[in-house]
């Protein structure tokens, strides 16, 4: 997969953004889509040898193998992704289990909510339940809670940043780590909510029941957003997608099928619960598959902030002689 070209396109993933359904803030208009941006053209520095798959990091981790791994088990732990950015876990949590009340010092945290029912205590929000569909978000410095209610475990995909010790409420016991003493402290600030980064989303509510696409969180270093297409035929080897110089990217399936194409591994299916994960610098190509419309809920952690003039909110690198956002693929990244 070798070029002597690669086209250069400064793209934001082709989304549209949908007013969602959130509470405690009024429904704001969705952006207006801005006009496609010119296409331009220059010499890509696509890495000569391919990024590797760093443990845990592997081209998909299917759900059906974990729950199969963990069967009986009320609580248990898996890492699927770790990069320099985030991590992401698999967790599952018993029947009447609660987490402390923590925070993070600058960083959100964010979870997909597998199964089960999961009662969030936020600062500043009513408590609310949130079941499979949910994707619930906490900005930086904001403390929060959980606990599992009804009578089943209950399953989310938990990313926060990596190799970072939780931080504790003056009112709360820090649970001892290695490494780490726990001292009284004093700071300033707080993260919020805002028009691009609610409190949650319901996806079968707000996105597969509207049929829509769009963002779900973005700041200046972290961008959510939900791809979701009809099923089309898969595209020739040929189509290599797209590559990022700069970011590893992965995704959440949160309903259907998605076939990948990852430079360096053969064509494969996702389903519902899966995650994907391509490293920096590889062809990626997503494409909705199967019998119904299929949706793919990508991470990436270099935005930028859209409306900022002609640049957009990522780097896409797609192949020469391609007009980026032509090929039939779903939508989103």
């Amino acid at each position: 997969m070798r070029l002597s070209k690669q086209l250069c396109y400064l793209a934001m993933a082709a989304v549209s953004v949908v007013a969602l359904g959130y509470p405690a803030a009024a429904q704001d208009s969705p952006r207006p889509r801005r006009a496609p941006l010119p296409t331009l053209e220059a010499w890509a520095p696509k890495p000569a040898k391919l990024a590797p798959f760093i443990a845990p990091n592997r081209p998909i981790w299917r759900l059906s193998e974990l729950l199969a791994k963990h069967k009986g088990q009320k609580n248990w732990t898996e890492t699927l992704v770790k990069t320099k950015d985030l991590i992401g876990q698999y967790i599952s949590m018993g029947p009447g289990e609660k987490t402390k009340t923590v925070f993070y010092a600058d960083d959100r945290v964010f979870w997909f909510i597998q199964s089960g029912k999961i009662r969030f205590n936020i600062e500043g929000q009513e408590p609310f339940i949130a079941t499979k569909g949910f994707m619930v978000e906490v900005p930086f410095r904001i403390p929060y809670s959980m606990e599992t209610v009804g009578d089943e475990p209950s399953l989310r995909f938990e990313v926060r940043p990596p190799n970072q010790a939780p931080i504790y409420p003056i009112t709360e016991t820090p649970t001892p780590m290695p490494g780490v003493k726990y001292i009284k402290a004093t700071y300033t600030g707080k993260g919020s909510y805002d028009a691009n980064n609610r409190v949650y989303v319901d996806f079968y509510r707000d996105v597969l029941g509207e049929g829509k696409s769009g963002r779900l969180i973005l700041d200046d270093h972290l961008g959510v957003s939900a791809g979701r297409g009809k099923p089309v035929p898969t595209p020739p080897p040929s189509d290599f997608g797209h590559f990022h110089e700069s970011f590893d990217e992965w995704w959440f399936i949160l309903d259907g099928q998605v076939n990948f194409l990852i430079e360096g591994v053969p064509l494969f299916t996702a389903n519902q619960g899966d995650i994907v994960f391509a490293p920096i610098g590889r062809w990626h190509r997503p494409t909705p598959t199967g019998t119904g419309n299929g949706t793919r809920i990508a991470v990436i952690t270099r935005t930028g902030l859209p409306n900022s003039g002609t640049a957009s909110a990522n780097l896409h690198f797609y192949q020469e002689n391609v007009t980026p956002g032509t090929a039939a693929r779903g939508t989103g990244q």
